[in-house]
């Protein structure tokens, strides 16, 4: 019976034929917000955040905390928006859309604004990601949502929103 033997060829780690890349290590700034002091998940939100930043080999560049109603102006949600005009940080990282955007008008709007810089975003509890093409193709199926005044309802599992008129 003959003997097999393993092949003597070199292994590259070509995809292939194409050579592996290495991810890249994206500088990532963390957001999360509670809207009263009463609530106890700010601690629950940064850590869930920086365990999923640890998982995926990315580095955090800044975080922020923020407690405040929506309505209100959210000081330091522009400061991550003036990191990524700044380049940097590469992908804006949130526990919910939320937590993020005041209204689907808003969301968009920055949402829009991180494209053009290139600078990513995640929404943790949703799996969204927007630096996966599967990500950006959903996120543009929201350019059809009513552009009209209205907020998100955080109690459904999906984007939904009401009019406030």
């Amino acid at each position: 019976m003959p003997i097999k033997r393993s092949s003597r060829k070199a292994k590259s780690g070509d995809i292939f034929g194409q050579p592996r890349r290495r991810p890249k290590m994206l500088r990532a700034g963390l957001y999360a917000r509670v809207s009263t002091n009463d609530q106890q998940t700010l601690p629950m939100q940064i850590r869930a955040l920086q365990q999923y930043t640890a998982r995926r080999g990315w580095t955090i560049a800044m975080q922020t905390r923020e407690v405040g109603a929506g309505a209100a102006q959210r000081q330091f949600r522009e400061q991550i928006m003036e990191a990524a005009r700044r380049r940097e940080i590469d992908v804006v990282l949130v526990w919910r859309l939320d937590r993020w955007g005041r209204s689907v008008t808003d969301l968009l709007a920055t949402l829009q604004e991180l494209e053009h810089l290139g600078v990513g975003f995640v929404s943790l509890t949703e799996a969204l990601d927007l630096t996966t093409p599967a990500g950006r193709a959903m996120a543009g199926r929201w350019q059809s949502l009513p552009s009209s005044k209205g907020r998100f309802c955080a109690n459904v599992p999906v984007l939904a929103w009401h009019r406030l008129d």
